[in-house]
Formats: C-alpha cells, sequence, structure tokens
C-alpha cells in the first residue's frame, strides 16, 4: 500500500488531503521553477551539451570529489544509471575521475574546469532567482521561509550538514 491508497486522520494534523498534496505540489513547484531557470541559463551560453538528468548527478559533486555509489544515493538512480551518467559528463569534459587519496581502489569523480566554470552560470542565475523571491516575498518572509525550509531539512535530508 503507499501513501495515496491510505485514508487519512486530517484532525491530526489540521489537513485534509486536498491541503496535503496542495502543499507537497507548492513545495516541488519553486524547486522545478529554479532548476528549470538555471539549465536554461547553462543552455544559453553553451553548455547545451548535457541533459538535466546529467546535471541531477553533477550537481551533488562534493567540492573534493565524491564516489560514484554516492552520488548514485543521493540523485535516487541506480548505480548503473549514475556511472553512465557520470562517463558522459566525463566525455564533455565536466568532470573526471581520479583515484581516491583515502582508499587505493575506489575513485572519485571530480569537477573540471568546464564544470566549474558551469557552476559559476548556475550560482549567479540562482542569485538572480533567490534575489527575485526576495523582492516578491519580502526580506522578513524570505527569512522566514529560508528559517523554515532549513528547519524541515534537518529532519527529511540524511545529507544534510
Amino acid at each position: 500500500m503507499d501513501i495515496w491508497d491510505q485514508e487519512s486522520d486530517g484532525a491530526k494534523d489540521g489537513m485534509d488531503d486536498e491541503q496535503r498534496v496542495k502543499l507537497g505540489v507548492l513545495l516541488f513547484i519553486p524547486y522545478r521553477y529554479a532548476e528549470s531557470r538555471m539549465f536554461r541559463a547553462l543552455q544559453d551560453v553553451g553548455f547545451d551539451d548535457w541533459t538535466l538528468a546529467q546535471c541531477r548527478v553533477f550537481q551533488r559533486i562534493a567540492p573534493d570529489g565524491s564516489r560514484l555509489t554516492d552520488l548514485a544515493d543521493q540523485a535516487q538512480v541506480t548505480k548503473q544509471s549514475a556511472g553512465v551518467l557520470v562517463d558522459q559528463l566525463e566525455r564533455l569534459g565536466y568532470v573526471r575521475r581520479v583515484p581516491d587519496p583515502t582508499d587505493g581502489r575506489a575513485r572519485l569523480i571530480v569537477i573540471e574546469e568546464r564544470g566549474r566554470r558551469a557552476i559559476e552560470v548556475a550560482a549567479a542565475t540562482l542569485d538572480e532567482i533567490l534575489t527575485e523571491w526576495k523582492a516578491c516575498l519580502g526580506t522578513r518572509n524570505f527569512a522566514l521561509l529560508h528559517q523554515i525550509l532549513d528547519q524541515l531539512r534537518e529532519i527529511t535530508d540524511p545529507y544534510a550538514g
């Protein structure tokens, strides 16, 4: 049985089923908007040779490199799928594989110069988006939104911290 098949007790949290679904969508829409806008900005300046799926794996690479199993876990894809996406990113010059200095048997995926340039474009675009959201919500509400989402992250993100 999945969550959509379960009967809920709206009295417990003060929300009915429709409100719960709507809240989930309201949390997702701004993320999807930001992701799409950053992807378009990358394409507009010449980073038009990769896919959104590749970007989703790429954005999870730690500054000092990541193991493939960690990327797959964080991107919620199989290790095989992550491997194919990393192979493609490597051929495109965004990343490379290097020996893991902490484990001679393992390899790290690290970001190449081309990938760092793409990160700069995405970061600048995200700054624009956040400035627009802050102007729309007002400084106080924007700060409150950030605080609330940080609180939720503490209990929902196994990679936080």
